[in-house]
């Protein structure tokens, strides 16, 4: 039995540090991990000239986004309507999304952001929306993309559970 436990025991400090090591090494790598936050963006290619029609990401499902301030990068959904991108964030009023999700936080008090689409960065900012006529077709939009097609009450983003944000140009 003791020989047992001891396994278990080492098998779980393994885990551990396995677990802590991916942590620590994503914030040195360029860009997230799958779900683990990364570090800043080394490679791509910056995009400029005028404001593309975002309309291409329509079926694309996952991009990276890094914050300038923490320079820190994730991978996350990404929406669009009329000709703009926006980024959605779930979970903020629940326990595990106050534990998980700072990065809103951060957006707000820094708003500026690199997205990466393949190799292609764009320099913008994160502008949140909380109303207006973009919010029913972003919330039928994600309900398609996402969740097979179950709907989204607009109560979502008007509780504050779901933050959206227009991926715009940088003023």
């Amino acid at each position: 039995m003791k020989t047992a436990l001891r396994i278990l025991g080492g098998l779980f400090a393994l885990l551990l540090v396995l677990v802590v090591g991916l942590l620590v090494g994503a914030r040195f790598a360029d860009g997230p991990i799958a779900i683990v936050a990364g570090g800043p963006f080394t490679s791509g290619t910056r995009v400029e000239g005028p404001e593309p029609d975002w309309s291409f990401v329509h079926d694309i499902r996952e991009v990276e986004f890094q914050l300038l301030e923490p320079a820190r990068s994730r991978t996350t959904w990404i929406l669009d309507h009329d000709g703009k991108a926006y980024i959605p964030s779930g979970y903020m009023t629940t326990w595990w999304g106050k534990l998980w999700k700072h990065w809103p936080y951060e957006a707000e008090k820094d708003p500026r952001i690199l997205l990466r689409i393949g190799d292609s960065i764009y320099e913008r900012q994160l502008v949140r929306v909380t109303e207006g006529p973009a919010v029913e077709p972003l919330l039928a939009e994600a309900s398609r993309k996402y969740l097979d097609g179950q709907p989204i009450p607009l109560e979502a983003v008007t509780s504050g559970y779901l933050w959206l944000f227009e991926v715009a140009p940088r003023s």
